[in-house]
């Protein structure tokens, strides 16, 4: 049997920038957690370092 190759299409009716903004927004409420955990870690990284530092000067 001969498989079916899908083909879809959508009608959007915003305009490119509306379109991109939508698609923006949804992109940063998916990956918010992540971004937020990168950014922990590396203010744990500075915070460490920068305690290090301290230290040091002694």
């Amino acid at each position: 049997m001969k498989e079916r190759k899908l083909n879809y299409r959508f009608h959007n009716p915003n305009t490119a920038a509306a379109t991109a903004d939508y698609i923006l927004k949804i992109l940063i409420d998916a990956n918010s957690e992540k971004v937020e955990k990168v950014i922990r870690t590396t203010m744990d990284q500075v915070v460490q370092a920068s305690e290090c530092d301290e230290g040091d000067s002694v």
